[in-house]
C-alpha cells in the first residue's frame, strides 16, 4: 500500500506539472495579442458604419442583411500601423465580406482607401476574390471559404502585406499606398460571422 501511494503521488505530480506547462505555453502563445472582438464582449471596440443588422448570436457576432445599397462595416476605434491580426470567420457560399486595414477615412470605407483582404467566393473576377488583396495582389487558384469556419492570419509591416488563409499563404506583396489607419470588418451580402479578432502590434 505504501508503494502504491508513492506511485500515485508521483503520477499526480507529473500530471500537475504537465498541466502547468500546458497553461504556461498557452499564455506565452497569446503574449502581446489583444482581443478586439469576441462574442461575449460584443462590439465594445467597434463603431458601426451603415445599416447592417450586426448582432451577437450564441457568442458570435454576425450579420445577414442591410437596409441600404452600400456595404456596411464594423470599424475599430483605434488606428494601427504595423501589426499581425488573426480573424476567425464563417461565411455563407454567397457572402461578400472582407477585412479592411489601414483605412484612410473611418466614416467611408472602400477597397480603394484601405487594404482589403477579401472574403468573396463568388466574385465576378475571382483573381481578386477570397484570399486576395483587392486591387493590389491577385490569388490563383482562389481558395473557397464558404460554409465553414476559417482563420485569416495577416501581417502588415511597413510596405509588406502577407495573407495566410487556413494555414496557406495566399499573398506576399509590397505596397506603400497606406501607412496606418483603423481596421474594418465588412458585411456586403449573404451571412457573415466573426468569432474572434485579435491583433498584435509590431
Amino acid at each position: 500500500m505504501k508503494h502504491l501511494s508513492i506511485v500515485t503521488m508521483g503520477l499526480l505530480f507529473i500530471g500537475f506539472t504537465a498541466f502547468g506547462c500546458s497553461q504556461q505555453m498557452t499564455g506565452q502563445a497569446d503574449a502581446g495579442w489583444v482581443t478586439l472582438l469576441d462574442g461575449p464582449n460584443g462590439l465594445d471596440n467597434w463603431d458601426r458604419v451603415g445599416t447592417a443588422n450586426w448582432a451577437v448570436v450564441e457568442g458570435v457576432v454576425q450579420a445577414d442583411k442591410r437596409l441600404g445599397k452600400d456595404a456596411d462595416f464594423l470599424v475599430s476605434k483605434n488606428s494601427y500601423k504595423d501589426f499581425m491580426i488573426r480573424v476567425e470567420f464563417w461565411a455563407s457560399d454567397d457572402a461578400n465580406s472582407g477585412i479592411f486595414m489601414r483605412c484612410q477615412n473611418p466614416k467611408k470605407i472602400t477597397d480603394k482607401s484601405c487594404y482589403e483582404a477579401n472574403i468573396y467566393d463568388k466574385r465576378p473576377d475571382p483573381s481578386y476574390g477570397t484570399g486576395a488583396i483587392v486591387h493590389i495582389a491577385t490569388v490563383s487558384p482562389m481558395p473557397k471559404a464558404g460554409g465553414r469556419w476559417n482563420t485569416y492570419e495577416i501581417t502588415v509591416k511597413g510596405t509588406r502585406l502577407i495573407l495566410t488563409l487556413n494555414g496557406v499563404r495566399t499573398v506576399d506583396v509590397q505596397d506603400s499606398k497606406f501607412a496606418n489607419g483603423p481596421i474594418a470588418l465588412q458585411y456586403g451580402a449573404g451571412v457573415v460571422k466573426f468569432r474572434k479578432v485579435q491583433i498584435k502590434p509590431l
